[in-house]
């Protein structure tokens, strides 16, 4: 423990909690809008389990670092790219996660969830199945992230229960402003959408600057939210101009 009590320690520390709640929302974001195609009673406990896992699964991860550095040793050539396990993993996650939020964007667009009734078409055991997949995901690039910034694996797992924490505590809240905001869920699934694509291409070695993507994410929620604003301020005005008709 004297490498976090230093104070290179703690800086590297700070850095690597505020990476993981950065790259945590992705988490949340997907296991919001797969949770919320359950009956309520069962919403909150598949958050509770999804985020459980993804901790879980951030713990294990750490502990095979061997392992996982030796996911970048190439396994074959096509075309002169060198793929390698890590690469596989990036490439299989962004398909899963383009198909996941381009079917969810479709299913709204055609309103198929106002015209079910909002029912829920998912069961428990397929929305955890999917949640570990996004997790494990999810945790591969957290891990493989945090590895290029903190060497010591007790600042890693402190920083990662931290973050998963962080992330426990205010999922229902992201989880009921998403669900109460048309707008915004579309936002959200055009936000995976676009993660998915970022990990396709980093499979396929083509590297964009994840800072770009996180600041273009939250720049359009910032915007989005400013625009909810100025919707709530304007309804009072319609509804007394209704009134005086």
């Amino acid at each position: 423990m004297e490498s976090i009590l230093s104070i290179d320690g703690l800086i590297s520390f700070s850095s690597l909690v505020l990476m993981e709640i950065v790259l945590g929302v992705d988490n949340i974001i997907f296991i919001s809008i797969i949770t919320g195609r359950l009956p309520e009673g069962q919403q909150e406990k598949a958050r509770i389990v999804g985020i459980g896992l993804a901790l879980l699964i951030r713990i294990a991860l750490l502990f095979l670092l061997t392992w996982l550095i030796g996911l970048n040793k190439t396994l074959f050539t096509v075309f002169d790219l060198e793929i390698s396990g890590r690469d596989l993993i990036m490439i299989a996650g962004g398909l899963f996660l383009i198909y996941k939020s381009t079917t969810e964007v479709h299913q709204k667009l055609e309103g198929q969830e106002e015209s079910h009734g909002n029912i829920a078409t998912l069961t428990f055991g397929s929305a955890i199945v999917q949640i570990i997949l996004l997790d494990i995901i999810f945790s591969f690039d957290s891990i493989l992230t945090a590895i290029g910034l903190v060497k010591d694996v007790t600042i890693m797992v402190l920083a990662v229960v931290i973050a998963m924490v962080v992330m426990l505590i205010s999922a229902n809240k992201i989880s009921d402003f998403i669900h109460k905001h048309p707008t915004i869920k579309m936002l959200a699934l055009s936000f995976l959408l676009m993660i998915g694509i970022l990990l396709l291409v980093d499979g396929f070695h083509v590297h964009v600057p994840k800072g770009y993507v996180y600041f273009a994410i939250f720049f359009s929620l910032s915007v989005e939210i400013l625009n909810i604003k100025v919707r709530k301020r304007a309804q009072p005005v319609h509804l007394k101009q209704k009134l005086k008709e």
